[in-house]
C-alpha cells in the first residue's frame, strides 16, 4: 500500500512540475518583446501579394529563406533560396555573400515563418542587413502565424526538399 501512495505522490509531483514549467515558459514567451514591431508596412509584402507576383509575368523578386534548414526542407516557396537563420552569424554571413554582387535595386523578399511574426528572430536582422547594404527594394514576407498557416494552408505553392 505504501508503494502505491509513493507512486501516486511521484505522479502528482511530476504533473505539478510539468505544469509549472509550462506556465513559467509561457510567461517568458509572452513577455518577449515584439521583435518585428519596427518593421513598417512599407517594408512588408503580404502573402497574397507575393503569390500573385509569382504567378504573373511581372518582375519576380529574389526570394530568400532566412530560417532553419529543417523547415525549409519540409516546405518552402518554390524558387526560394535557402540562406539559413540570420539570427546566427553563419546565416548572416551567407546572406551577405549571396546579395553582395547584386545591384542595390534588386527586388529581394526575405521570409522565415518559423513562429509567429512577433517572435521570429530572423526576419528583422535580415531586413536590417539588406538595408545597411543599400538594398532599396528589400521586403519581408508578413507571416502572422507561421509558414504553414499563412502560406501553405492558404493554397499558395509549396516546394519541398533542397
Amino acid at each position: 500500500m505504501d508503494r502505491q501512495k509513493g507512486s501516486a505522490v511521484q505522479s502528482i509531483t511530476a504533473v505539478i512540475l510539468c505544469a509549472s514549467i509550462l506556465l513559467v515558459g509561457s510567461m517568458v514567451f509572452a513577455q518577449q518583446p515584439n521583435t518585428n514591431a519596427s518593421i513598417g508596412r512599407e517594408d512588408q509584402i503580404q502573402p497574397q501579394e507575393l503569390a500573385k507576383l509569382l504567378k504573373s509575368g511581372s518582375e519576380k523578386p529574389l526570394i530568400l529563406y532566412v530560417g532553419f534548414h529543417t523547415l525549409y526542407h519540409g516546405g518552402h516557396i518554390p524558387g526560394a533560396e535557402f540562406i539559413g537563420a540570420v539570427s546566427q552569424e553563419a546565416g548572416k554571413n551567407d546572406l551577405i555573400k549571396r546579395v553582395q554582387p547584386l545591384p542595390r535595386t534588386t527586388f529581394v523578399v526575405v521570409y522565415c515563418g518559423c513562429c509567429p511574426w512577433t517572435h521570429c528572430p530572423n526576419v528583422k536582422p535580415a531586413l536590417a542587413q539588406l538595408r545597411s547594404m543599400g538594398f532599396t527594394k528589400a521586403r519581408v514576407l508578413y507571416l502572422e502565424n507561421n509558414f504553414r498557416t499563412d502560406w501553405a494552408d492558404k493554397g499558395y505553392p509549396v516546394a519541398t526538399g533542397d
